[in-house]
């Protein structure tokens, strides 16, 4: 960070907000693929769709909150407490679902809470920060969620092996987002007022929806975020069921390989910021694409190896955490970059909206090849090594255009 101006004290307790968050998010996200299909009996298909079918109701989540938080009379600050709100409510059908249609308004319902939640999040960092603050400001926020994550999966799998209880975790989380919701109420203020102006609901998203280099962003998002759904809900399944040495991967082993995940994002976060200021933002992409080839890669391994699969495993989630954080900054400042300042909770709708179509294909193409059977279980994580070229390419023709529309935004 070359601006040596303090960033403000509330990007700070954002950060510290989502560490608080993303706790109680790592008591369940890795734990819930595991506990619906092999202690209440659902298909790795069907529980699939049901993670999935949070990214429907995410869109109208995502949808609804870009606007509202872009709004005069709503605003970054009330999006904010209802997602908290929605959320918590989520996770009382979660705590209790026995059968499918529990479980699917459960994830119903958190997808709507989320999606509320990322279009504000992101715009209110962009408010309070200079161009020159925002690569370190996203990487500290995500650095609060990995911490958050990290230690929430840890003490969830302790949980686990002490009390054998999956749903404790569901309660745990819903406790960590009323505690979020008093954080944003207490001691979040109001942000971007000044760059707002009245529009009608409908205006600023033609707007938005005009610009032709956010959607071709938008689809090297969507791939992103796809990956990034493979490791959180297809990965714990593949090593549980599939790896040739099953033995490595006990419950308590994956719980830890995945907090070992989770750490190294947040070691290496900060640090590649360094490396991240002297790049542009699509170059700073592409690392992480090249990043996600070779993890990949070493998944595969540590799925066939009969010897030293564990490490080979622990290798894969550390080159995983690196492309997970060169990731994550670029593609924020670069949608900063994008938007009109007062179109920006719009922009981030759209951005957050890629998360939410990743969600909808990760976890049921997963759980597709994943019932195929061990062949294609194996052989899923090689094509998913190459199709990273796919994305390179996108960004390439992504850069080219903008040079010839002489917009420097990357």
């Amino acid at each position: 960070m070359t601006d040596k101006t303090p960033l403000d004290k509330q990007v700070w307790i954002l950060a510290g907000g989502r560490m608080l968050l993303q706790f109680g998010t790592g008591f369940t996200l890795f734990y819930a693929p595991i506990f619906f299909v092999n202690q209440l009996g659902f298909s790795p298909t069907s529980v699939g769709i049901a993670l999935g079918s949070a990214s429907i109701s995410g869109i109208v989540g995502r949808f609804l909150g870009g606007s509202w938080s872009d709004s005069p009379a709503w605003g970054r600050k009330k999006t904010l407490l209802l997602s908290a709100f929605i959320s918590a409510f989520a996770d009382v059908f979660l705590a209790s679902t026995y059968d499918y249609p529990t479980l699917l308004i459960g994830n119903l319902l958190m997808g709507l809470g989320i999606g509320f939640y990322w279009p504000p999040a992101e715009a209110m960092i962009a408010d309070l920060t200079t161009p020159e603050q925002r690569n370190f400001a996203f990487a500290l926020n995500r650095l609060g969620d990995s911490v958050g994550l990290g230690c929430g999966v840890a003490i969830g799998g302790a949980l686990i092996a002490l009390t054998g209880s999956y749903r404790l975790l569901f309660i745990i989380d819903g406790i960590s987002f009323v505690v979020f919701y008093g954080v944003i109420f207490w001691a979040i203020k109001e942000s971007g007022e000044k760059e707002r102006i009245t529009q009608s609901f409908w205006q600023g998203w033609r707007k938005t929806l005009k610009d032709y280099n956010l959607w071709i962003f938008c689809v090297v998002n969507i791939i992103f975020t796809t990956y990034i759904m493979q490791l959180q809900s297809t990965l714990p399944l593949y090593l549980t069921n599939f790896a040739v040495n099953p033995d490595d991967f006990s419950i308590t082993r994956i719980s830890g390989l995945f907090s070992l995940h989770i750490a190294f994002a947040a070691l290496f976060q900060l640090p590649v910021v360094k490396i991240l200021n002297r790049l542009s933002h699509i170059q700073g992409l592409i690392l992480s694409f090249l990043f996600w080839a070779v993890g990949f890669v070493f998944i595969w391994l540590a799925g066939n190896l009969t010897e030293y699969a564990f490490i080979t495993a622990m290798v894969a989630v550390l080159i995983s955490a690196i492309a997970l954080a060169t990731y994550n900054p670029p593609a924020s400042g670069f949608i900063v970059k994008l938007a009109p300042p007062s179109l920006r909770g719009i922009y981030f709708a759209i951005n957050s909206q890629c998360w939410a179509i990743g969600n909808l294909i990760g976890p049921p193409l997963g759980g597709f090849v994943l019932d195929k059977g061990e062949n294609y279980a194996h052989n899923f994580w090689l094509i998913s090594s190459a199709s990273v070229s796919i994305g390179i390419i996108i960004l390439l023709f992504l850069q080219n255009n903008m040079k010839k529309r002489k917009r420097h935004y990357f």
